[in-house]
């Protein structure tokens, strides 16, 4: 599971925020790579990662409303935050991991050549787990079972399930598949351009 710090981390390598900017985005944009985070659990945070030298704030006095700290990324904040998008990846076995987005979602615009390591050990995993699974012997079988068990429904909505988280993952890997692609392209696209 990404630590959440690592996100916050992120969101301020894009520009300063206050507490309440940061609980804003989780809520909205942020939503798919955390379910929920109360504000008081971003400003405990916020206080130990300022504490540990990762982040500073400045006070931004407002009119007739509580001042703001705005917090901003420190030296120490970047190593924590690039060591995080260069650290290695290790898929889980349920695909569009939160990790996995979260790491995507920051490390691409951070660092091209992590995104792509990353994106390449994502597929691998998942081609591997494809191959591995989905020809296996599906046959549910019963011994004594429940007077009210249907074996044939079951077996049915096994085979439906089958169905549908094949085509799931298939879509994930196309996706994967035109990410790196066009992480490629925009790596050649800047190899091939004058300094």
């Amino acid at each position: 599971m990404v630590k959440f710090e690592y996100v916050l981390l992120a969101l301020l390598a894009g520009r300063p925020r206050s507490g309440f900017d940061l609980g804003r985005w989780v809520e909205t944009e942020g939503q798919f790579l955390r379910s929920r985070a109360h504000h008081s659990h971003i400003y405990r945070l916020l206080g130990r990662m300022d504490t540990d030298g990762w982040i500073a704030y400045e006070v931004d006095p407002r009119d007739g409303r509580p001042d703001a700290k705005v917090y901003r990324l420190r030296p120490r904040g970047r190593e924590v935050l690039l060591d995080w998008v260069r650290s290695p990846y290790e898929p889980t076995s349920r695909f569009q991991d939160p990790d996995f987005l979260a790491r995507f979602a920051f490390a691409a615009p951070l660092d091209a050549e992590a995104a792509i390591r990353l994106v390449r050990t994502e597929l691998a995993y998942r081609r591997e787990q494809i191959a591995r699974n989905r020809e296996r012997d599906r046959t549910l079988g019963f011994q004594d079972p429940l007077p009210e068990l249907d074996p044939g429904l079951a077996q049915e909505i096994f085979d439906e399930l089958h169905r549908h988280g094949a085509s799931a993952v298939d879509t994930w890997v196309a996706w994967l598949e035109r990410m790196l692609h066009r992480l490629e392209a925009r790596r050649t696209q800047r190899g091939n351009t004058p300094a």
